[in-house]
């Protein structure tokens, strides 16, 4: 099945970013207007990059512009299944980018509003740890997994957004499911615990006390940094609370900054934005288990840091 043959083509026309961009009158803008937030998730869930969630979104555009609207009879399912498609294909371009990309590959962080914090399940479906297990599934695996365990779609329309049976999406997400099980936390902290967790880990980082970090952190914890190349990071995980808290004081000491942790919603969960003599320096967020840190996602790329001077908005709706 050919996605843009079923969906159409349009010319060039510009996605609107916002009521009012385009005539809102028409039923096509009201339609992908009242979705976008929902599209945009979807895209960025698949995809870890908030760019790239956006260049999804204008191919959506792109083709539901040109979509006659008499024959939709449910216009959220479709555009759902519009984005799925081009975002598949973003993935597997995606893939390629990455297996050349310098060092550990994070998601890109976004600053979120305390309602998506309240949003446990989408939270959870946002956290960086998901995210980075999600990293390890082949694209059509992430592709089902996200929209069955997320967005609970149907078997039959996900079968429709990937040209897959029905019968073969299931395969796929029980396949999926029990990779991405044997890979996240046994049991997921609460926002409470990772706050409180975080936050004796921020007190001790400042003040340079290197044993108040040790107690924070699990003795298996994982440090996941991502530099991209352009700032210093280590290049694999790195596992073990001794390596990873003299790491992380051996490069402020190389630095010969003064640090500071600022608490933030990232992606719906507690963070740090890491400051090095004022300056931005990087997002940390964080994995908790049994009230100690499990995992530490340090993202210094400076291209993925510029979703933090205003809220995205999220949904699962």
């Amino acid at each position: 099945m050919n996605p843009e043959r079923e969906e159409g083509k349009a010319g060039n026309v510009s996605e609107p970013t916002e009521r009012g961009a385009t005539d809102a009158s028409d039923p096509a803008t009201e339609a992908f207007l009242a979705h976008r937030n929902l599209l945009f998730t979807v895209a960025y869930e698949i995809l870890g990059s908030a760019a790239d969630a956006e260049d999804v979104l204008q191919e959506t555009w792109l083709r539901w512009a040109g979509v006659d609207l008499d024959r939709v009879r449910d216009r959220r399912a479709y555009l759902v299944r519009i984005t799925t498609r081009q975002s598949l294909n973003w993935l597997r371009a995606l893939k390629r980018r990455k297996e050349a990309y310098v060092g550990s590959w994070l998601p890109e962080p976004l600053l979120t509003a305390p309602d998506v914090a309240q949003d446990v399940e989408l939270a959870e479906s946002l956290s960086l740890a998901l995210l980075h297990v999600l990293e390890t599934l082949a694209p059509t695996e992430r592709v089902v997994f996200v929209l069955r365990e997320v967005f609970e779609v149907s078997y039959e329309e996900i079968a429709s957004a990937v040209d897959r049976t029905p019968a073969a999406v299931r395969q796929i997400a029980h396949r999926a499911r029990r990779h991405v099980d044997a890979r996240r936390p046994r049991e997921t902290a609460s926002a409470a615990e990772t706050r409180a967790a975080l936050e004796s880990f921020r007190r001790a980082f400042e003040t340079g006390d290197l044993q108040g970090v040790l107690d924070v952190l699990a003795p298996d914890v994982v440090l996941v940094g991502d530099g991209g190349g352009v700032r210093q990071a280590a290049p694999r995980p790195i596992t073990g609370a001794e390596k990873v808290a003299r790491l992380l004081f051996g490069g402020l000491a190389k630095a010969g900054a003064t640090a500071s942790g600022e608490p933030t919603l990232v992606n719906g969960n507690p963070a740090l934005v890491v400051r090095l003599d004022g300056e931005v320096d990087g997002v940390l967020a964080i994995r908790v288990e049994d009230a100690r840190i499990a995992g530490l996602y340090y993202v210094r790329n400076p291209e993925k840091l510029s979703r933090l001077s205003a809220e995205t908005p999220l949904t699962l709706r």
